[in-house]
């Protein structure tokens, strides 16, 4: 299975933006193995960031995951203010705790506009987005979360075994 459609100006990119080795991961908020997930990226991201291209798609589990399209569509209305990043990171360091609550106090902490935020987690163009990112990985063959391309390719291995490919393979 391959990426459709491939890394373009509409995602959220870490890293490298030049670097020869992309990941792209299908994540999902409150989806557990997303949250095992998340230290071992972070840590794949420090040792390896001047290397590699790092980009998250939104793919909510909703039926499962009561949270996850809410926090996809905060995560998404913090990238309007610039804050993209920061409440991914903030929404899985806490995905414990995760509700509608903690969302908007994630995003008071981050400093944002809320009356501006809480207008863009009922926009539907970041609805739009979410939704396209569902639907990129549903064509790509994501089957469940977290879900990662390498270069284009799905990768059918977990975090760790993506850290181990990045190692033994780094320049």
């Amino acid at each position: 299975m391959s990426l459709k459609p491939s890394v373009n100006s509409n995602d959220h990119i870490q890293g490298n933006a030049n670097a020869e080795l992309v990941i792209v991961e299908y994540g999902d908020y409150q989806c557990p193995y997303c949250g095992a997930a998340y230290p071992v990226l972070k840590e794949l991201m420090k040792e390896f960031g001047n290397q590699v291209q790092f980009v998250f798609r939104n793919f909510p589990l909703s039926e499962m995951h009561q949270y996850a399209r809410p926090a996809a569509l905060a995560a998404e209305a913090a990238n309007v203010q610039g804050k993209f990043w920061e409440m991914h990171d903030a929404i899985y360091e806490n995905q414990q705790q995760l509700n509608e609550n903690l969302l908007t106090e994630i995003a008071e902490k981050l400093s944002l506009n809320m009356p501006q935020f809480k207008e863009d987690l009922q926009s539907s163009k970041l609805a739009e987005k979410v939704d396209s990112d569902f639907e990129s990985g549903v064509i790509s063959g994501v089957n469940g979360t977290p879900s990662f391309f390498v270069n284009g390719k799905k990768f059918n291995g977990g975090a760790m075994d993506l850290l181990e490919l990045v190692r033994e393979n780094a320049i």
